[in-house]
């Protein structure tokens, strides 16, 4: 056999540039599916929140989460909506500020976005943290002190971005970055993972009130695994893995990708792309 004939090293050089390269493909296709979906959440809720705004009808936002809204409460509204505003901003531009050729080819615009950025990520907490103080949530006291943590993390991971960014420590400020960025998509991904367990278990654990066991579950579990996966990448940038451990991870890389490309094709089919489409008048 021809195979037989290639010597070992040889062989064992193949397999190493292939399952890094395959590596490396996966993990930037996985990556531009979660912006892409990212990116039409954040102009989703942006569409969802802003319309009901404007056309006077506020109480459709108790349609997707309860108590969110309640007559005569204006300061706890005023909170709740910034929140949401703010969030739809910062899931649009965190997607733009990872672009390395945003900033590589164009960094006064990556610097003047991530001021931005860092902005709506501190008034999405500061308003979220708000309307908990106030309101509290519709889940109880877990669901208020998990929301709670997620908005204190997302105040403190804005600030940390910002001051490194002055200060010039480029590494430092990437990991904040990071961590910012994967505090971002938690509510990308609160909404995705509801979407996934109903559809797969018909919403075991979950009640209308938000108080389940799955539910005091997902107060935390929709952020706290995306930091620690920052925090092992972050610390692990120089660890020379086996090519079968690379091949492996790219097969999770790909069954992610497909779990996500799949998710985010109903979600904007039924509920994302109608809200945006009628929002940008074109329904």
């Amino acid at each position: 056999m021809v195979s037989n004939d290639i010597p070992p090293t040889a062989r064992w050089l193949f397999m190493s540039k292939l399952s890094s390269s395959l590596l490396h493909w996966s993990g930037r296709i996985l990556t531009i599916t979660v912006w892409s979906s990212a990116f039409l959440f954040g102009l989703y809720i942006l569409a969802f929140y802003a319309a009901a705004l404007y056309q006077g009808d506020m109480q459709r936002w108790n349609g997707v989460l309860p108590r969110l809204y309640a007559p005569g409460a204006a300061t706890a509204t005023t909170g709740i909506g910034v929140h949401f505003a703010a969030g739809g901003i910062i899931l649009i531009l965190g997607s733009i500020q990872l672009l390395d050729s945003v900033r590589v080819r164009f960094p006064a615009l990556h610097r003047w976005i991530g001021r931005l950025y860092v902005l709506a990520c501190l008034l999405a907490a500061v308003g979220g943290l708000v309307f908990i103080a106030i309101n509290g949530t519709i889940g109880g006291p877990v669901m208020s002190v998990g929301f709670a943590l997620y908005g204190l993390l997302m105040g403190w991971a804005a600030v940390e971005t910002y001051r490194h960014a002055v200060r010039r420590n480029i590494e430092q400020h990437r990991l904040w970055a990071l961590r910012l960025y994967a505090l971002a998509i938690g509510s990308w991904l609160y909404r995705m993972d509801y979407g996934f367990w109903v559809m797969f278990t018909n919403g075991l654990g979950h009640t209308r009130t938000f108080d389940g066991p799955f539910d005091q579950v997902m107060a935390f579990f929709f952020y706290i695994p995306n930091l620690l996966v920052v925090e092992v990448l972050g610390r692990t940038g120089t660890y020379r893995a086996s090519s079968a451990l690379k091949l492996l991870a790219s097969g999770l890389l790909i069954l992610a990708t497909v779990f996500l490309g799949v998710g985010t094709y109903y979600f904007t089919l039924y509920y994302w792309g109608p809200a945006i489409v009628s929002w940008l008048g074109m329904a």
